[in-house]
């Protein structure tokens, strides 16, 4: 049984940050019977693509099968970093090196894009670079981040160090963790409003984008594309994949290839009421975004008004409510902050996480079909660049890959189908481990 307790009277199961953009409700619109380029999903990837397209030209359509940012760019953390997660993976098997730097450098790259959008078009999204904190799980953690950041250092700018448990205290008003890992070019923003930005600057530049449009086949014809969508037919000359960890919302005629290359997780947040002023200031002083060392993390930071808390994991791996999944949450959040115990929550949501095999993002494609996939958990920004970089590749017309990430669809076990129906095992046993790892903290986590 739920315990009401701790809800608010006005709870809501939808994400908190659609108290600032909502994806927009807008009366069907005709399609056109021929297109330049077809972007399939209207995420950060699609969005971002179809605008640098846009800007130089290229006659674009984007169609979404829910409405337009219904989807993990109006749901996620909001923390925003460059090349952080590049090569993070619970097998933790290193990348040769001068892969990693070429990965790191991109990856920094995108952080630069993504600050220099937010000023070119005037992107008021509550964007706060205040830098992120990764509290260390158990003391031997430190030795993995400490054989990290020269690299980090030397390929992304990252600005990292370590941070003894005193530092860290400094930090978070938690006795949780063993230390932390400082990155400073990082920082977190309102991710919907800043889709709502991205959005509004596609459609200046001349993208048209719809969404309750699902795009049911797409077939070759000659040298294009014919289009089938719940709205009519069209031809398009080409045609790019952005649907990420929603590629199960089209037919498995659209992009089949791409749902067997991603693992689609849940992932869960909840937002605290409005606090005290002085309470939300002691939890993080110096409004750092906070993530984890540990296999399953959580992450959190305060909103960008800083009066509350929005905390969010994988709470399960099992199918449940947003009323479930908040409790879960809650008893999370308040093993890290006893001092929120009773506080209630306004809101709570979910959203889908594109997981790939090898833990990297891809780009690819060529001859008018085209991709991009595998956020792993680091959307806003990776995305974002990553849309860009496949929209340069397109008006490049380029044969070669234009960054470090363009190497075609990422590998997948040959059984696999798509369906996810191993992670309640696997994200379990993460779990566990985890909890194991707090109990025994001698041992060395692997």
């Amino acid at each position: 049984m739920a315990d009401t307790s701790i809800f608010s009277d006005n709870f809501s199961s939808t994400p908190w940050w659609w108290t600032g953009f909502s994806p927009p409700a807008e009366p069907p619109a005709e399609l056109p019977r021929r297109v330049g380029t077809l972007v399939v999903g209207a995420g950060y990837a699609g969005i971002s693509c179809a605008l640098r397209l846009a800007e130089a030209g290229e006659e674009v359509l984007v169609l979404d099968a829910a409405a337009l940012g219904f989807g993990a760019s109006t749901r996620s953390g909001g923390q925003v970093s460059g090349g952080v997660n590049v090569g993070k993976s619970p097998t933790r098997k290193p990348l040769p090196k001068t892969r990693k730097a070429a990965l790191l450098r991109d990856a920094a790259a995108g952080f630069t894009l993504f600050e220099e959008l937010l000023s070119r078009h005037q992107i008021r999204c509550g964007y706060h670079r205040t830098g992120r904190i990764n509290g260390l799980w158990v003391p031997q953690h430190e030795q993995g981040w400490m054989s990290r950041i020269e690299d980090l250092n030397r390929y992304a700018d990252a600005d990292v160090r370590m941070l003894s448990r005193a530092e860290c205290r400094r930090e978070i008003g938690s006795d949780f963790y063993h230390g932390g890992v400082s990155i400073g070019r990082a920082g977190h923003l309102q991710p919907a409003e800043y889709y709502g930005g991205l959005l509004a600057a596609a459609r200046r530049a001349g993208a048209r984008c719809h969404g309750e449009t699902p795009v049911r086949q797409v077939r070759r014809a000659g040298g294009a594309y014919a289009v089938e969508t719940s709205r009519g037919n069209l031809i398009a000359d080409r045609v790019v994949f952005a649907t990420n960890a929603y590629v199960g919302s089209y037919a498995r005629g659209v992009a089949g290839d791409l749902r067997r290359g991603v693992i689609p997780v849940v992932t869960h947040m909840i937002a605290t009421e409005e606090l005290p002023e002085e309470l939300a200031k002691s939890l993080l002083p110096t409004d750092r975004a906070i993530s984890e060392t540990c296999r399953v993390i959580s992450h959190y930071r305060l909103s960008p008004d800083g009066r509350r808390l929005l905390f969010g994991s994988r709470a399960t791996f099992f199918p449940a409510g947003e009323r479930h999944t908040a409790e879960l949450l809650y008893r999370s959040m308040i093993a890290r902050f006893p001092q929120l115990a009773g506080r209630r929550i306004t809101h709570s949501w979910g959203g889908r996480v594109a997981m790939t095999f090898d833990h990297l993002p891809h780009i690819g494609g060529g001859e008018g079909r085209f991709f991009v996939t595998g956020c792993n958990g680091s959307g806003v920004v990776m995305m974002t660049y990553l849309g860009h970089a496949l929209a340069e590749k397109i008006l490049a017309d380029a044969r070669e890959p234009v960054c470090a990430y363009d190497d075609g669809l990422p590998p997948h076990p040959a059984l696999y189908d798509g369906t996810p129906w191993f992670m309640p095992v696997v994200g379990t046993w993460f779990q566990f481990r985890d909890r194991l790892d707090r109990r025994q903290p001698a041992r060395t986590s692997v």
